[in-house]
């Protein structure tokens, strides 16, 4: 009764996976996620060992939730008998909204890992008063919309039918996305690194892509976990970027088949892994009126994109 009384008073919008997504807590939330964040916010306890790898949907997710497991379970697994060959990225390092439903694995061995989608300032007071960490990774808008556009389609749920890519991107440039806006929610995460950096890890899909190896000592340094020269003279940085390669996640028989969070297919979060991918579906247009939103959004924020 109480969640109905909540979904009343909210504005809604057809949703590009999910049929309906209401204006909760100033950003666009799944009908479906709305009482798990509730329940996230209310009875989450963090602890100071926690991390949380937080993101923006289709910014590579799956691959920072790799790499932040590898690093941190580096002494507890050899690469060649690793948790990640036989078990996907999302269940080894799981949402953390869901936790209560019942059907998400409760992570139990510290430093526990979460995923999380859920904005920045929607996120439980208890994360944010203690030594916990965030790594936050955000992508260029550009490919995030056709990311977006075309994983969500995979995954749409009846009765909606298919977004022409016209349409998909008005409403993202309206900010009306499975929690969007998109560019509130990577300025609420861009704000806090700047403002506590021991606390949020800022990072782009790009510069990981660009620059894996000072990525990754960055992120292992950044959660307590830095590689000693001896590990480092014994190539496990470079170990573990192949371990988490999109191409070796790709080709793995356990991320080919079969279903994870109830409905998503595991095979669609391994598409193209590519960075510009864009240019292959926007028109002069639609990159004109891209351009002007996050020139307008960002600001004087000092977050910016190449394009």
């Amino acid at each position: 009764m109480e969640d109905e009384l909540i979904l009343s008073s909210l504005s809604k919008e057809r949703g590009w996976a999910i049929p309906d997504l209401y204006l909760f807590q100033q950003f666009w939330c799944p009908s479906t996620l709305i009482k798990e964040v509730n329940n996230f916010q209310k009875q989450f306890q963090a602890k100071d060992s926690d991390i949380f790898v937080a993101s923006f949907p289709k910014s590579g997710t799956t691959w920072l939730k790799a790499i932040a497991f590898a690093i941190v379970n580096r002494q507890c697994f050899s690469i060649h008998n690793h948790p990640l060959l036989t078990s996907n990225p999302h269940q080894l390092v799981p949402p953390v909204e869901p936790v209560y439903r019942g059907d998400v694995d409760f992570p139990t061995i510290e430093p526990r890992l979460f995923g999380t989608h859920t904005p920045f300032p929607s996120l439980p007071n208890s994360i944010m008063e203690c030594n916990s960490k965030i790594i936050y990774i955000c992508r260029n808008p550009f490919d995030t919309f056709v990311s977006s556009w075309i994983y969500y389609d995979k995954i749409k749920r009846e009765p909606l039918t298919t977004l022409k890519i016209e349409e998909a991107f008005e409403m993202y440039c309206d900010g009306i996305i499975e929690f969007g806006p998109w560019w509130s929610h990577m300025l609420g995460y861009w704000k806090e690194s700047l403002a506590k950096p021991d606390k949020v890890l800022f990072l782009k899909y790009e510069d990981l892509k660009d620059d894996a190896n000072f990525q990754v000592k960055r992120i292992a340094e950044f959660l307590g976990f830095p590689f000693t020269q001896e590990e480092e003279n014994n190539q496990v940085i470079e170990s573990i970027i192949k371990l988490c390669s999109f191409e070796e996640m790709k080709n793995l028989e356990v991320n080919k088949s079969g279903i994870i969070h109830r409905f998503a297919d595991k095979k669609y979060y391994f598409r193209k892994g590519e960075t510009r991918d864009w240019l292959n579906y926007f028109s002069p247009s639609m990159t004109e009126k891209l351009t002007k939103i996050m020139e307008e959004k960002f600001g004087e924020s000092g977050l910016s994109f190449m394009i």
